[in-house]
């Protein structure tokens, strides 16, 4: 009988991670229509970027098996004003070997629960391309509600991309006043 496979872990993020990180984001890039980069960024801005969450106290997480990154997750700034602070986007991104395996469910719910605890109470996701109907279904699973298409914004792979809008509340959502 082979051995079973390893546990799927949920946690936040390290500095080691981000090679692999960097990886799953490049083949995002130049395969798919999730993000809009038409170059894949190096690994030492992708050490930029996860260092501004941080810094900026977003949450960012990894799926692990073992020692593999199966994919990632964060929260980061949904818009750079002021007024925006309690509103937090999220990004999900998986090894094309690991989609269809319920990782994007662990990650965002995982998100949802540590962008919560930050004091965040909104979350949007903006997800490219309106043929991700996994992603949109994933969204909608998980709370989010459909609040509108910008269609055709983006020109990626010889064709014209949509973005889809889903958001959710997180904690007391807009019953009551910012605490970020």
């Amino acid at each position: 009988m082979p051995p079973a496979p390893d546990p799927i872990l949920i946690r936040p993020v390290a500095p080691e991670d981000l090679a692999a990180i960097t990886s799953i984001y490049a083949h995002a890039v130049r395969h798919g229509t999730a993000s809009f980069e038409l170059d894949p960024p190096s690994e030492d801005e992708m050490r930029r970027r996860h260092a501004m969450l941080k810094a900026g106290g977003h949450p960012y997480l990894v799926a692990t098996s073992g020692e593999r990154v199966l994919g990632y997750a964060y929260a980061g700034p949904y818009r750079p004003r002021a007024a925006y602070r309690s509103t937090t986007e999220d990004s999900i991104y998986l090894a094309a070997d690991a989609q269809g395996r319920g990782i994007g469910r662990l990650l965002l719910s995982g998100l949802i629960e540590a962008a919560t605890e930050a004091g965040f109470r909104q979350m949007v996701g903006i997800i490219g391309d309106s043929r991700h109907e996994a992603s949109i279904r994933l969204h909608a699973a998980l709370g989010f509600r459909h609040v509108g298409i910008f269609e055709n914004v983006g020109w990626k792979h010889g064709r014209w991309l949509d973005c889809v809008m889903m958001q959710r509340a997180l904690g007391p959502g807009s019953e009551t006043p910012p605490s970020l």
